[in-house]
C-alpha cells in the first residue's frame, strides 16, 4: 500500500514523533508499502534516506500552537497534489501537532483514502502537565512562550483533537493511559474505533555493553564519578513540566546520602541557566552536568554506561526515555501516573509519587544501594523490550489496521 504520514516532526526534526515516525516508516516499507512523509519545511540537513520512504516539505507558521492550523492546511494541500498523481491507499496523522476541523477530514476521506490518527498524546493533557509543575515550583513555566501558548489556548485547540475523534477511520492511542485521558476529556462517538500500540525504540542503538570498556571509562571520568560512584542519567527536553527542579531538589537529598553520585541531564531548552543556578543554590553545582545536546552515538553510549536512569516528568502520552534505558540494559525510576507504570515497575526500576521529592530520592537510594539488583533490573527490561516495544511490531499492528480499513 502507498501510505501517506502528516507528521509535524521528522527528522532532522528527531523530536520523539519524529524519531517515531522515521523509525515506523522504515519498518513499514520492510513490510512492503511505499511511504509519503508530508512534514513542515526549516530544520538543518536533510533526513537519512530510507529506500521506499519520499519526503515532501510544506511552509507553515512559525507562532505557538497556530502551526497546527497552517501546517494541517498546507499538508492537505499537498496531499491532494500527491494523490493526484500518485494514489494514496491510507493517510496517517500524527496528532496533536496537526489541526484539522471536521471539514478537513470529511474532504479527506471523500477525495484521497481512509484516515488513520495516531494520538501521541492531548493538549489539555499538556497544559495540566504545567499547571502541576507551576504547583511544583519547576522553573519558568510561565517564561517560555510555546508553555505559555498551551496554557493560554490548549482548551480552543482541544476542539481540533475532538475532530480527530469523531471523523477519524480509526485512531490508535500510544497507551492506555492516553485511550483513557481522550475518553475522559472528549466526546468521542459511540462506535470509536481506538486501538493502543505502544511505540518501540530502536533497539539496534539501544543496546546493553558489554563490557566496561575505555570508552566508558572516560566518559565516567568526564562527569567526575568515583571509582566506586554512581551515575545518574536525566534525558528529554528541557522544559517545564519535564520535572527537571524536583529532580534537582532530590538528587541534593541523594548526594547528602551518598556523596560518589552524579548526575547528568541532556536535553535542549531554554532552562539551563535556571537549573544551573538551582544546583548551586541547592550545594550540588559540582555533582551536576547539563548538556545541552549529544551526537546520538554519544548519547546511546552514556544510556549504557549509567547506572540508573530517572524520568521526572509530569505529563507524557508514551514516554520513550524510559524505553530507550531498558533497551539499553538500565534500570529506570520514574513516576507512579499516567502512561509510565504501563512499562515500568519494580522488575525493571522503580516508581515514587509524582511531585514528592522525598519519594524520588528514596526510590534512587533504594536502586543505587543495590547493585546486583540494578545488573537483574536491566537484563529483565533488555528483555521486556525486545518482547513488547519494537518498530518491527509496531509496524506489524499498523498495516493490519491499513488493511482493516481500505
Amino acid at each position: 500500500m502507498h501510505i501517506a504520514m502528516l507528521s509535524a516532526e521528522y527528522p532532522p526534526r528527531w523530536g520523539g514523533m519524529g524519531s517515531t515516525v522515521f523509525h515506523l516508516s522504515s519498518a513499514l516499507v520492510s513490510l512492503g508499502h511505499r511511504i509519503t512523509i508530508i512534514t513542515r519545511n526549516g530544520g538543518s540537513g536533510d533526513p537519512p534516506p530510507i529506500d521506499g520512504v519520499t519526503v515532501r516539505k510544506v511552509k507553515w507558521a512559525r507562532i505557538p500552537m497556530g502551526f497546527t492550523r497552517s501546517y494541517g492546511k498546507y499538508a492537505l494541500n499537498e496531499l491532494r497534489r500527491l494523490h493526484s498523481i500518485d494514489p494514496v491507499d491510507v493517510v496517517h496523522l500524527h496528532c496533536p501537532m496537526i489541526s484539522w476541523t471536521k471539514k478537513q477530514f470529511k474532504i479527506c476521506k471523500q477525495e484521497i483514502s481512509p484516515v488513520v490518527s495516531s494520538l501521541h498524546g492531548s493538549w489539555l493533557g499538556e497544559r495540566d502537565g504545567l499547571r502541576i509543575a507551576s504547583r511544583m515550583k519547576e522553573a519558568a513555566v510561565w517564561a517560555n512562550p510555546n508553555d505559555l501558548a498551551i496554557l493560554l489556548t490548549g482548551g480552543y485547540y482541544a476542539g481540533f483533537e475532538n475532530a480527530a475523534l469523531s471523523e477519524s477511520n480509526v485512531c490508535v492511542a500510544n497507551s492506555q493511559a492516553t485511550k483513557q485521558d481522550f475518553m475522559d476529556r472528549y466526546s468521542p462517538p459511540n462506535d470509536w474505533d481506538c486501538e493502543v500500540i505502544h511505540w518501540g525504540v530502536d533497539t539496534e542503538m539501544f543496546i546493553p555493553i558489554t563490557e566496561e570498556n575505555h570508552r566508558g571509562k572516560l566518559i565516567r571520568e568526564r562527569y567526575s564519578v568515583p571509582k566506586d560512584g554512581k551515575l545518574l542519567l536525566a534525558v528529554g527536553r528541557l522544559a517545564a513540566r519535564k520535572g527537571y527542579a524536583s529532580l534537582l531538589r532530590s538528587f541534593s537529598k541523594v548526594n547528602k546520602k551518598i556523596p560518589g553520585v552524579r548526575l547528568v541531564i541532556v536535553g535542549r531548552g531554554h532552562l539551563k541557566k535556571r537549573l544551573e543556578k538551582l544546583s548551586r543554590k541547592l550545594g550540588i553545582g559540582e555533582y551536576v552536568t547539563i548538556e545541552s545536546s549529544l551526537p546520538f552515538d554519544d548519547l546511546a553510549f552514556l544510556f549504557r554506561v549509567s547506572d540508573l536512569v530517572v524520568y521526572p516528568s509530569y505529563y507524557e502520552g508514551q514516554g520513550l526515555i524510559p524505553l530507550e534505558a531498558m533497551a539499553s540494559g538500565t534500570p529506570v525510576v520514574t513516576v507512579n501516573h499516567g502512561p509510565l507504570p504501563e512499562m515500568v515497575d519494580d522488575t525493571v526500576g522503580k516508581l515514587f509519587t509524582m511531585g514528592d521529592n522525598d519519594s524520588m530520592s528514596s526510590a534512587i537510594i533504594e536502586e543505587i544501594e543495590n547493585p546486583e539488583g540494578l545488573v537483574k533490573k536491566g537484563i529483565f527490561g533488555r528483555k521486556r523490550v525486545l518482547e513488547k516495544y519494537t518498530y518491527e511490531s509496531n509496524a506489524s499492528d499498523f498495516s493490519e489496521i491499513y488493511s482493516r480499513i481500505v
